[in-house]
């Protein structure tokens, strides 16, 4: 069952991953690479945390 403030953090999580999103949006194309590679991290490291691993 979710928390109320899990479900908090997941909606922070959804709209700070949406605006880097768009800030990567905003970049040069060659800079693109490594701020998708630090987002990818963000991503799987909130994926690990949700399902233990």
């Amino acid at each position: 069952m979710t928390t109320a403030s899990e479900h908090t953090q997941s909606e922070n999580l959804v709209e700070e991953i949406r605006s880097e999103l768009v800030e990567i949006d905003a970049m040069q194309v060659n800079d693109h690479g490594d701020r998708y590679e630090q987002l990818h991290q963000k991503l799987s490291t909130a994926l690990s945390s949700i399902d233990g691993l």
